[in-house]
């Protein structure tokens, strides 16, 4: 097991650190609000206060921020998905205390200036145009909103452009001061830094902030219905996604359906739905295969693009893939092969430090577990054809796919 280091101040904050031999340290707070801890009418909100956080905070103003680590070679970031939104910093090891305390002035001390919300909100609108503009990118979110329909698992992360015109400063502080507060974030540190250091600049850092429990209203999930839509979206090719809900990130088979994944559609060139629709026919230029956890449940999908005459034929060859996978184990050779290639994937993944840092930040934050490559592999491992069968008949099911098709 890889060594890390875990500690709560007395304010609730969770602090997260794997130490790394490198002159370079990667770190930041993960705040356990994304889109779906939005009110219905808050379209956009959580991605809107990621974007405002950086326009100035008591002691900073936005100037001040975009300068205070470029100035010294590192960089500043961040991100909203459905559950979380994310601070981090890359630095040399000799700045980590400047990024520290930069980090906790925009997580904690942001001022949302309304001079600020009414150019930004401008630039978040140019960004939902683009994204619009992406159709092999929109189609992931379409498609997450007929697997939860209703729930906010299945809003969009963007926002609405005529809703975000509306947010004031006001509507910034209500959702930043229900949900940044120190026991609802995370500050986690991949790098050679002294731990107990770490601990007494958090605690300085956060020295006015106090535990508070933060309430939050879990939507029970909608039933699951099988699904299919053709959307016109006037695109030069068809954009197809098939899919069904997968598993939690605390599921017993998440790793699994995770290896499973890896076999019908990986990022390896040998993958089923690569060789089948790609290298044997000439149909598609991409096809892949993918699975994402949230704390409660999952989203599986196969994506490809293709010309609109070619979509029925690949939806009958991924189908047959599927089918193959739910009625016959893996021989012994070929399981053991796909183990190889995908702990080999894992561990070259590992070498990509920002990722793993994140992945170490959101493992940690959302179920107070730390993420150990060298269980992962145990766990690939130990995992037969006959899991793995068991796995496709409960999440490649042909009969339980929803389907969601840009022409």
């Amino acid at each position: 097991m890889n060594e890390y280091n875990q500690h709560i101040l007395s304010n609730g904050l969770r602090i997260i650190h794997e130490p790394l031999r490198s002159n370079v340290v990667y770190c930041g707070y993960i705040v356990a609000a994304g889109t779906r801890d939005e009110d219905e009418g808050d379209s956009g909100m959580a991605h809107f206060c990621e974007h405002m956080s950086f326009k100035g905070t008591e002691r900073r103003r936005a100037w001040h921020i975009r300068n205070r680590l470029e100035r010294v070679g590192g960089d500043l970031n961040a991100f909203t998905n459905k559950e979380m939104t994310v601070y981090y910093a890359t630095v040399q090891r000799e700045d980590y205390a400047r990024a520290v305390d930069l980090l906790s002035d925009i997580v904690f001390h942001s001022v949302y200036p309304q001079e600020e919300i009414d150019k930004e909100v401008e630039v978040i609108i140019d960004e939902i145009d683009s994204y619009n503009d992406s159709p092999a990118e929109l189609i992931y979110d379409d498609f997450e909103e007929m697997l939860f329909t209703g729930h906010g698992l299945g809003r969009n992360i963007l926002g609405k452009a005529d809703r975000l015109r509306e947010y004031k400063t006001a509507d910034a502080l209500r959702f930043t001061r229900k949900y940044y507060v120190p026991n609802n974030v995370t500050f986690f540190v991949l790098g050679q830094v002294d731990f107990a250091r770490t601990v007494r600049l958090l605690e300085r850092h956060t020295a006015l902030l106090t535990a508070r429990e933060v309430s939050k209203d879990k939507q029970t999930l909608p039933p699951y219905g099988v699904d299919t839509l053709n959307s016109e979206r006037d695109t030069h090719q068809a954009h197809v996604l098939m899919g069904n809900r997968g598993y939690s990130m605390v599921h017993e088979d998440r790793t699994a359906l995770f290896l499973l994944n890896n076999i019908l559609g990986g990022p390896g060139m040998n993958s089923l739905l690569n060789v089948s629709l790609r290298e044997k026919r000439g149909l598609v230029y991409n096809v892949e295969s993918n699975t994402f956890n949230y704390i409660d449940t999952g989203v599986w999908s196969v994506y490809f693009g293709c010309e609109d005459s070619k979509v029925k034929q690949c939806r009958r060859l991924v189908v047959h893939e599927l089918e193959n996978l739910c009625s016959h184990p893996l021989s012994e050779r070929t399981l053991n092969m796909a183990k190889k290639q995908f702990i080999g994937q894992i561990l070259i993944a590992g070498n990509n430090f920002e990722s793993y840092a994140l992945a170490l930040g959101k493992t940690f934050a959302l179920t107070g577990q730390h993420r150990d490559v060298g269980q992962i592999c145990d766990s690939i491992m130990a995992t037969s054809a006959q899991d793995l069968m068991c796995v496709a008949q409960d999440v490649f099911n042909p009969a339980h796919l929803t389907t969601l098709i840009y022409h």
